[in-house]
């Protein structure tokens, strides 16, 4: 089969690029996490270029590389370049740069209290948004109030194949191959930084080793490449060490928020208010509007609560940008939401799965922060419960449960490109596959529309020049989006064999070349209700028990759903008790290694108790998400588990004890 050119290790991912009189670029970068530039000599620096990548003109934009200025530790100063790798990296011991240490703030705490660390501002908060209506206390009928700080701590996406490109400029053309999650995205972000009209770069995919959402951004060492394959008319290859991985990649996560509920004494919420605030790092990323818009509109999940205001602000920290990780913004909603609901249930001394019961919703409703709920989360919530038998369950373990919604980022759709030539059927995605066997579910649905072998289609690579237009793989989309785009672009390839020979054969499918694209446009982001239930023994962390109660809408690929489902669940454990990013006072990483990072390896795995529901979903294929669900549901659930039997409340993620961290490492 076609996966198997990965068993065989005949996958193609950028380091196994090779091209005659190609450059390596290495790049140096600040030792500090802040301090001026008070003179610089050697290299590629800013002197020569001066240019901005982020799609976003943000007032408080990262320059591709440092102009007067270092903010955080790993931040681009200056790239040299040369015929291998090794001296690449000795020629940037020659940079000569005459720093003059700066104060830095390394935390959102810190930078609250902390002097503003950026000349013109009055203090270190970058933006601040208001959602949803404000209210009094005498605008609402409750009994009583809740109130706590939910934090969540960095968390880098670290997959096994750091970042990478390759950028060719021939013949007038900049050709880039790129580790990405969307060739169109990048093709954008390049134009814009190097201000290229659209004719003179083309981006190409190649295989990618995993993204949780990192390579979805633009990188300010991608422009690097691209200017300088321009300047010196050569190819130039950019590999990411681990180390730089650690310094400089986008983190996720790195939220803290203040919330309050009110209720009635029966456990109904009649009011959420708060302050979520998110670490930004040292410059505006364009993921931050993407996070903390999850964050906030998200917030109150599955329940049926009518007054809900959120004040909404974005923190300069001197550390490495925000960035996407596996959910974005949707776990941290879940979270928070999740753990105050666990607070009012105790504070009521009520179950806490009929303090969800009682203000889950039993018909679709737009909660007062914009978030569609597109199905009544009660009947769903009930039927889990019955599934699991959790009432019986309960009293025999330490449960933590979740109810969520995943939010799917379906909208603006998708694009695909069918090519039958030569009796093969070629498959192009405008979304970018790293690794969620998207060849899996594309032979499966082909082989039944087109009543053909499996082993006769082939998913290609995507690039900007075979699809004019596509979008990306991200944010639970590729389910719905994917399969619902290939089913309608085979539907077309279909009729064109009808169209030509009056009818349709798979015979003449094959002996004849056809080729249609097709955009499938969504206009909204689709949403599926789903269950988590959790239990684990803290004195063996091997214990864990995960259930998981998800509805997949029509089940594609089974497959692909577990394999999701099971890498998803051992990330969210994994961020749940040690996985983080450490930084000291003056914004130094602490984390300076892998093994420091906290990661589960698959030794760790849990028991699973996986029930996939199928109600079906509007869209071609019937489907809905499943990637984003495990991040979503298990962290809180998990640390309702834990904190049943430390009988402390947990708010912190990664949960800060430094016993349970030492068990997941083996220390």
């Amino acid at each position: 089969m076609y996966l198997n050119r990965f068993v065989n290790g005949q996958g193609k991912y950028i380091d196994d690029i090779k091209m005659d009189n190609m450059l390596y670029m290495a790049i140096a970068r600040s030792p500090y996490a802040h301090a001026r530039i008070k003179n610089i000599k050697g290299g590629l620096n800013s002197s020569e270029l001066k240019a901005y990548y982020t799609l976003d003109d943000h007032a408080m934009r990262e320059p591709v590389l440092a102009i007067d200025e270092v903010n955080y530790v790993g931040q681009c100063v200056a790239a040299f370049f040369s015929e291998n790798r090794y001296e690449a990296e000795d020629l940037v011991n020659t940079l000569e740069v005459d720093y003059e240490p700066l104060d830095a703030v390394a935390s959102i705490d810190e930078a609250l209290k902390h002097p503003p660390v950026r000349h013109g501002m009055k203090d270190n908060i970058m933006e601040t948004e208001e959602i949803g209506k404000k209210f009094s206390e005498k605008d609402i009928d409750f009994d009583l109030k809740v109130s706590d700080s939910i934090f969540m701590d960095r968390v880098l996406a670290n997959p096994m194949e750091t970042r990478g490109i390759v950028a060719d400029y021939r013949d007038g053309v900049l050709n880039v191959y790129i580790s990405s999650q969307s060739v169109h995205r990048m093709k954008a972000g390049i134009m814009k930084a190097l201000n290229l009209p659209e004719d003179k770069v083309n981006v190409y995919h190649v295989d990618t080793g995993g993204a949780f959402g990192l390579k979805a951004l633009l990188f300010p060492e991608y422009i690097i490449a691209c200017y300088a394959s321009m300047k010196y008319k050569r190819p130039v290859k950019w590999i990411e060490t681990r180390t730089e991985h650690l310094q400089s990649a986008h983190a996720g996560r790195g939220i803290m928020a203040d919330i309050t509920l009110y209720a009635k004494k029966d456990g109904r919420i009649t009011g959420l208010d708060g302050t979520v605030y998110l670490d930004s790092g040292a410059y505006y990323a364009d993921a931050d509007k993407v996070d903390m818009g999850n964050v906030v509109h998200e917030v109150t999940g599955p329940y049926f609560i009518e007054n809900a205001h959120l004040t909404a602000k974005y923190v300069l920290t001197n550390k490495s940008l925000n960035g996407y990780y596996r959910g974005a913004g949707k776990p941290e909603a879940s979270i928070i939401m999740e753990r105050m609901i666990d607070l009012l249930a105790d504070r009521l001394n009520m179950d806490i799965a009929d303090i969800r019961l009682k203000n889950a919703t039993e018909k679709p409703f737009k909660s007062p922060l914009g978030l569609d709920m597109n199905y009544p989360t009660k009947p769903f919530l009930e039927a889990a419960l019955k599934h699991f038998d959790y009432y019986n369950l309960s009293k025999k373990e330490k449960l933590g449960i979740s109810l969520f919604i995943l939010d799917e980022d379906t909208a603006p759709g998708e694009s695909c490109r069918i090519h039958v030539k030569d009796g093969r059927v070629h498959v192009y995605f405008g979304g970018d596959v790293s690794g969620q066997g998207h060849e899996l579910f594309t032979q499966e649905i082909l082989s039944n529309e087109f009543g053909i072998d499996k082993n006769l289609i082939s998913l290609e690579y995507d690039d900007t020049v075979t699809l004019k237009d596509g979008t990306g793989t991200w944010g639970s989309r590729s389910g719905i989006t994917h399969t619902s785009v290939l089913m309608k672009t085979a539907e077309i390839i279909k009729n064109d064999v009808i169209k030509k020979f009056g009818k349709y054969d798979s015979k003449l499918l094959l002996e004849n070349e056809f080729n249609e694209y097709y955009y499938y446009k969504i206009d909204y982001n689709a949403n599926s209700v789903n269950f988590n239930m959790v239990s684990c023994d803290i004195n063996d962390i091997n214990s864990i028990k995960v259930y998981a109660y998800y509805d997949l809408g029509k089940v594609i690929n089974r497959k692909n759903v577990l394999g999701s489902i099971h890498g998803g669940s051992l990330q969210a454990i994994s961020e749940t008790l040690c996985e983080t990013m450490r930084y000291s006072d003056d914004g130094q990483l602490i984390t300076n290694n892998i093994a420091d990072a906290g990661l589960l390896t698959a030794d760790r795995i849990p028991e699973f108790n996986i029930e996939l529901v199928e109600n079906p979903s509007e869209f071609p294929s019937k489907a809905k998400g499943i990637g984003e669900s495990p991040m979503i549901g298990i962290p809180s659930a998990l640390a309702r588990s834990i904190e049943l039997q430390t009988k402390k409340r947990v708010t912190k993620f990664p949960i800060d004890d430094l016993k349970l961290f030492n068990k997941c490492m083996d220390l």
